[in-house]
């Protein structure tokens, strides 16, 4: 359950990317710790949202 609910926060997170651009850099460090937190439950990591991962830290320093 517990990766349900963390990629259902991810989602939100998205949404709110697009939302509202100028926090796109607060948004991508809160996706990044919704990463971790699935690595820390040794869950897997989509590999949709691990490329979204590499792409924001390419287009956001």
């Amino acid at each position: 359950m517990a990766f349900e609910s963390i990629k259902a926060e991810i989602d939100l997170l998205l949404a709110s990317m697009v939302n509202q651009p100028e926090d796109a850099r607060e948004i991508r460090e809160q996706v990044r710790e919704k990463l971790n937190e699935l690595r820390a439950l040794g869950l897997p990591l989509p590999a949709d949202l691990v490329r979204l991962e590499s792409q924001l830290d390419a287009e956001l320093g």
